[in-house]
């Protein structure tokens, strides 16, 4: 009777202790957003056999109509020791990942596509392949809490991170107060991401960036409406982050004097050697020849002898998706950009925090992106009714928004609404040639300036090689057209250059600093473009594209640089580059980066150019742009609102390696 008794229970607790093995130890679900939009999300649930948790992670979101799937396995464990990552899928609409991470008796074993190695295991080493799952990153914070927060963690298949605890919020949610630990991670993007955890670990927020440079944020399931509020939060601590580690400018003085170098004129298309220009307060208060100006005893003197004197760049296509673009900016001499669409909340406090002294960056002008509803659409802010229309441009209106952009997904009844509401409102109007539209149905319907050559490309006669026939007179008529009707271009030839090219060049021809980018930069664009089979049928194509370019400027069509982002700061100077390629001398050039877009802007009285009574925004260039446009890059020192930056501080300051 006992020994049966005995048995009973020996089986029971074999069970018991079964079932608990293999019993779901925690579930979760984040859902993923971009512009703010809800697009998708991912959900993980653990089971433990023996001495390993497993996460199964289901992440897929769906960007403009591409979804996005990716599937992971992460094994550790009790004590957060990694065992195994698994990850295949999509992370981002065009960007892949195969790899797979197994340790075994101190050994790891990588596979990342069709390459395998093996290496001892180094200590305090977690496998994590990126930004996504977010699930990863709650694990790996969990990993550097019970290993007693170590200043950086080697990750597989390769890098480091450093994880900071950098605070505490709290945060009203359903009338109850949510206090949250923020922690900023470093090595997994390009700069810092933003992380929100409870006290326990959990993850609540991840603001990230994706595979293709766009802001992505990944919120746990029940707390989606605070999204804005994490949002707002993180662009005021990332730049928060930047002015605390900064050195500050390199003078209090109220005082510059610049003397001694080649001043370019780009108002006047010409130069003045030996010049000075005279600072105060952070306006320009004289500029003429040595001996001309009078310098008082009190300045802070710049010798500029053997230098370019060149006014500050404009950026007239920027997507400021993250705080590190502010210092990457102005490390090549550009003070001023228009944001041509970013998530409300986010551009919002970024702006704010630079114009009020706590953060870094450029001047920027606030374009406020509108799109149409269906499932291409981008972003939360979007209108399908006249009603719409007026309110989302009223909102931007009141929230210091100097432009409209319109999206691809707006109806083409609507664009009309919206561009006379914005004309209403003294705003102008910029953007994509939404579908079913033509350029020429966008500018009649009020649209004052179209971003990216293409849609002049589209309303070309193209031949069978996708090269345009510009003797045809559809092709004279697209040039006249939007001649007559004054609109400004801003091409964005480097993304064309950049989505077209033959992955198998040398990259360094198209970015000579690219071996100065961070590490998660450079795998960005490494392998960003075409096979050789498709470089060379798209090679047509983009030539075409350079060549309207220039056929555009020599019609008196105003051409204004933008980059539509690439490599953060230095896709300026390549956009110039381009352009003389195309043909524009290096003044040209210049000035479609600085006096044009600010008169474009209507700002041309307070900036684009060194003259006496405008915003002090100027760089001092090691070389002479106007005879090789690539001394551009020789960025020497930069004036932002008569402050003065080292731009190689700058660069290092967001992972640059100079």
């Amino acid at each position: 009777m006992k020994k049966t008794l005995v048995l009973v229970c020996l089986a029971i607790t074999v069970l018991s202790v079964k079932a608990q093995e293999k019993a779901p130890a925690d579930t979760g679900t984040f859902f993923l957003h971009k512009f703010q939009q809800h697009i998708g999300q991912e959900t993980y649930r653990t089971t433990r056999s023996g001495n390993v948790v497993t996460y199964n992670i289901d992440f897929k979101f769906v960007d403009r109509g591409s979804p996005v799937p990716l599937n992971a396995e992460l094994a550790v464990t009790p004590k957060l020791e990694p065992v195994r990552l698994w990850i295949k899928g999509r992370v981002a609409r065009s960007a892949t990942i195969n790899d797979s991470i197994s340790i075994v008796n101190g050994e790891a074993i990588v596979k990342v596509d069709d390459s395998v190695h093996k290496h001892q295991l180094a200590p305090l080493t977690f496998p994590v392949a990126g930004y996504a799952p977010g699930t990863v990153q709650q694990v790996l914070l969990q990993y550097w809490k019970t290993h007693h927060e170590p200043a950086i963690i080697n990750t597989l298949p390769n890098g480091s991170v450093k994880i900071k605890k950098e605070g505490e919020d709290t945060i009203t949610f359903n009338n109850k107060k949510l206090v949250l630990d923020r922690f900023s991670i470093a090595g997994l993007i390009w700069g810092n991401e933003l992380l929100w955890a409870d006290k326990n670990g959990q993850l609540m927020c991840l603001i990230t960036n994706d595979a293709e440079a766009d802001k992505l944020e990944m919120v746990r399931a029940p707390y989606e409406d605070l999204l804005a509020t994490f949002i707002s939060k993180a662009a005021t601590y990332s730049m928060a982050l930047f002015e605390k580690a900064m050195p500050k400018a390199k003078t209090d003085s109220k005082v510059i004097a610049v003397v001694g170098g080649t001043l370019v004129d780009v108002v006047n298309s010409t130069t003045i050697t030996n010049s000075v220009v005279l600072i105060e307060n952070g306006v320009i208060k004289k500029v003429g020849k040595a001996g001309g100006v009078k310098i008082p005893s009190n300045a802070k003197i710049i010798d500029a002898k053997g230098k370019t004197v060149i006014p500050g760049l404009w950026d007239m296509h920027a997507h400021f998706e993250q705080a590190e673009w502010g210092p990457a900016y102005l490390a090549v001499g550009a003070t001023t950009v228009r944001d041509c669409g970013n998530e409300f909340d986010y551009i919002n406090s970024i702006k704010k925090a630079i114009d009020g002294g706590k953060g870094i960056g450029p001047e920027i002008l606030k374009a406020g992106i509108i799109d149409g509803k269906g499932q291409y659409a981008l972003g939360i802010i979007q209108a399908d009714t006249k009603e719409e229309a007026v309110k989302a441009v009223d909102r931007y209106y009141d929230n210091g928004f100097v432009q409209i952009k319109i999206y691809s997904s707006v109806k083409p009844a609507i664009v009309k609404a919206i561009c006379d509401e914005a004309h209403r409102l003294g705003l102008t109007v910029t953007g994509h040639i939404p579908i079913g539209m033509t350029l020429q149905q966008g500018v009649d319907s009020g649209m004052d300036m179209v971003n990216h050559v293409q849609y002049v490309y589209s309303i070309m006669k193209r031949n069978k090689d996708r090269s345009i026939n510009f003797d045809d007179s559809t092709s004279k008529a697209a040039i006249q057209f939007i001649k007559d009707h004054h609109v400004v271009i801003d091409p964005t030839i480097g993304v064309f250059e950049m989505s077209f090219r033959n992955v198998k060049d040398d990259i360094t021809i198209m970015e000579p600093g690219f071996y100065t980018l961070p590490l998660p930069l450079q795998a960005l664009f490494k392998d960003t473009g075409q096979d050789s089979t498709g470089a060379a049928k798209f090679k047509p194509l983009y030539d075409s594209m350079v060549k309207i370019t220039k056929l555009l400027f020599d019609a008196g069509v105003t051409i204004v640089a933008g980059t539509d982002q690439g490599f953060p700061g230095y896709s300026v100077d390549r956009e110039l580059e381009l352009y003389v390629q195309a043909g524009l001398t290096p003044m040209q050039a210049l000035q479609t980066a600085t006096i044009t877009p600010a008169r474009v802007m209507k700002l041309d009285k307070v900036s684009g150019s060194i003259e006496a009574g405008k915003h002090a925004d100027l760089a001092i260039i090691d070389g002479n742009p106007l005879n090789n446009i690539r001394e551009i890059r020789k960025v020497a020192l930069v004036i932002k609102a008569g402050k003065i930056y080292d731009p190689g501080q700058l660069h290092r300051l967001v992972g640059f390696s100079k």
